[in-house]
């Protein structure tokens, strides 16, 4: 049984929390180079020039890519074989969380439902844990705002509705997304499992790096099949028009009852802020 010290946990969800907020991801860069190169519209071009702006901005300057710095929102893979010292992982999480929102000079964002009273530390975040074999804690993070958020959905589909239906649902929800979530996106979708698990699956969708494709490749196909079809919609950056709606699809798939067909659709941003460590 391997030891972690509570603190080394703090520490580095606090250091997460700081660096996400302030520096876009490599891969997401990347992608926004290639999407820019490949627009023809001046307004979409403008638009990625203002955003790779932005992205130097907030690097330069220590402040956040956005107004909005999110909910803090964590999947953490946990070893079956590691002792996590000093305090409950969950109450190490927490607590990072507190301090790099606080230190960091970032937003805080969470409120009751009902009276939106704010928290005023950005806790409680949203933690899911997954127990994995070996003696490592790796965690996943993202800041997650509030107006992708809310063009999120889950539905049931009646399982003879199969791939074209999902399909139909998902190119649906983006189109009435417009420019809402300040596109372009990245589509995280979760196909079976149960209603709720099937949100939780497009989440995890969203963890993953921007251009690494499903490792089933029957997946991966449907992925670039609806990544082409959304990008017809013709939305683009900021819904200004363009090639590039969404610069992403992330599919995630599970096994689910013989009388469903359980589908989520979890939107981001194009400050699609994303940290990962591992203890």
């Amino acid at each position: 049984m391997r030891t972690v010290k509570a603190e080394q946990i703090v520490d580095a969800v606090a250091k997460m929390c700081v660096s996400a907020n302030r520096y876009l991801p490599e891969d997401v860069k990347k992608r926004f180079e290639e999407c820019a190169a490949a627009e023809e519209s001046p307004a979409a071009k403008e638009v990625f020039r203002q955003i790779k702006e932005n992205w130097e901005l907030a690097a330069e300057s220590g402040l956040p890519l956005c107004q909005d710095t999110g909910l803090a929102v964590y999947i953490v893979e946990m070893g079956e074989d590691v002792h996590v010292e000093g305090m409950n992982i969950r109450d190490a999480i927490n607590e990072g969380t507190r301090r790099g929102y606080e230190e960091g000079f970032l937003r805080k964002s969470a409120c009751d439902p009902l009276t939106r009273a704010n928290t005023k530390d950005n806790t409680p975040a949203i933690i899911h844990f997954d127990i994995v074999p070996g003696d490592r804690i790796k965690i996943f993070f993202m800041a997650k705002g509030g107006g992708s958020e809310n063009m999120s959905r889950v539905t049931m589909l009646a399982p003879a509705q199969g791939w074209a239906g999902i399909k139909k649902f998902v190119i649906e929800r983006v189109a009435e997304a417009g420019p809402n979530p300040c596109p372009p996106t990245m589509v995280g979708i979760g196909i079976g499992g149960t209603f709720e698990y099937s949100a939780l699956l497009a989440k995890k969708s969203l963890m993953r790096k921007v251009g690494e494709p499903s490792s089933d490749p029957e997946i991966a196909r449907l992925e670039a099949e609806l990544m082409e079809d959304l990008n017809k919609l013709g939305i683009g950056p900021m819904g200004l028009g363009g090639k590039t709606t969404v610069f992403d699809v992330k599919i995630e798939m599970r096994p689910c009852h013989i009388a469903s067909l359980p589908l989520a659709v979890n939107i981001q941003c194009h400050s699609a802020r994303h940290e990962e460590v591992e203890l």
